[in-house]
């Protein structure tokens, strides 16, 4: 009998799985603006980076990772630290199962926890199915840079969703996710989008 669903932090030892989630969407479409298909070991390398200061899920079951959804930095300048962009990816034959919105609810509640404000999430358009997930996670589509990306030998436009995580207050820095992994207020935003699974 298979082992329930379950939302968890990225390990380094997950890179190759989210490197094989992640190649056809370089490969064979433009859902990614990337051209080559990143190696298991550049993607253990993004996740440990993005670990050091930012949380990267993985929807797993068993040992199989059917999904994951990232937050990096917004921009690097010190007046954007308190938003991010996120990105999630689902493998080809699990979508459309709830995945990529469990993990964004988990991945949102963990950045509010965090005490971030904004999260961005660029799409390469026409893509509906992304459009859909987002806006029902509760983004909404804030400008679109048309004809700013080119691959597979045409032009491409990407699309800019935003959700405020919270409403705007004088901040205090993040916390660092270090100091956040194993609190109650961590492990409840962690499991937020848990009962979503299928």
């Amino acid at each position: 009998m298979p082992m329930p669903r379950i939302i968890r932090l990225a390990t380094p030892a997950d890179a190759a799985q989210c490197a094989e989630i992640y190649a056809p969407h370089v490969r064979d479409s433009a859902v990614s603006f990337e051209v080559d298909v990143p190696t298991d070991a550049e993607f253990e390398a993004r996740i440990t980076r993005t670990l050091e200061r930012l949380p990267w899920l993985v929807c797993a079951e068993d040992d199989v990772v059917l999904g994951y959804a990232y937050a990096a930095p917004h921009q690097e300048r010190a007046a954007f630290q308190w938003s991010v962009n996120v990105s999630v990816y689902v493998r080809e034959d699990h979508s459309r199962l709830g995945i990529g919105r469990a993990l964004y609810t988990s991945l949102l509640a963990c950045l509010r926890a965090l005490g971030y404000f904004n999260a961005y999430a660029a799409i390469a358009l026409p893509n509906a199915a992304s459009v859909g997930l987002h806006e029902a996670v509760g983004f909404r589509h804030i400008g679109t840079f048309t004809d700013v990306g080119y691959k597979h030998g045409k032009w491409h436009a990407l699309g800019w969703w935003g959700l405020a995580l919270q409403p705007t207050s004088t901040p205090s820095a993040p916390v660092p996710l270090r100091e956040a992994v194993g609190t109650a207020a961590w492990e409840e935003a962690l499991v937020a989008g848990v009962g979503l699974l299928g």
